[in-house]
């Protein structure tokens, strides 16, 4: 069993529900974990499904949260978004975007399919340096609240799972088969090299 510290990415499409929650719980329980998205915007719901609120990767938490409030407090309190945005300000300044993090990491969890592909894609671009592998996980979660609190349990068995292998190189498939069967989730597994 490794006594380091997995090195933690998790990551969905806005860096603002699904990644933010698993960040939260994987934070509490002690992991080395950081969030991102991979859009090229932040995307929020809006007032209407085509009118959604756009920001740039750049804009805080607290400046989404205060736009949001002078829009209309009563629409984005009622849908839980302002509840998000405050939880999400205080683990992080502002949403990160995946394909301009230059660091490394042992394990990435995605939170949906074209989100995997986007981290695969994005890591087999660029040019290998040190060949150091890293293990990416899709597990699919729908971007809803409750799904997303459920999820990050989920992404939290499977860190802790790892982390407490003899040989987490040898036992992952093993380890991702028996959480696949756990919790009736079909998961994506590869390995990419930095």
């Amino acid at each position: 069993m490794s006594s380091v510290p997995l090195r933690v990415a998790v990551v969905c499409s806005n860096n603002q529900n699904r990644s933010m929650e698993a960040h939260r719980v994987l934070s509490k329980r002690g992991f080395n974990v950081r969030s991102f998205g991979t859009g090229a915007q932040v995307k929020l719901p809006g007032p209407a499904i085509d009118k959604p609120n756009i920001y740039d990767f750049k804009t805080t938490y607290e400046e989404m949260y205060n736009d949001l409030v002078r829009k209309d407090k009563i629409l984005y309190t009622q849908n839980g978004i302002l509840h998000m945005l405050d939880r999400n300000r205080r683990i992080k300044p502002h949403p990160e975007r995946f394909q301009s993090c230059k660091d490394t990491f042992d394990l990435i969890v995605t939170c949906e399919e074209r989100v995997y592909d986007q981290v695969v894609d994005c890591l087999t671009s660029r040019e290998q340096e040190t060949c150091q592998p890293v293990h990416v996980i899709n597990v699919d979660i729908q971007d809803s609240y409750e799904e997303a609190t459920l999820g990050a349990f989920l992404i939290c068995e499977l860190c802790q799972s790892l982390q407490h292998a003899e040989d987490m190189e040898n036992e992952m498939e093993e380890l991702i088969q028996a959480l696949e069967k756990k919790s009736s989730r079909a998961f994506l597994h590869t390995i990419c090299f930095y």
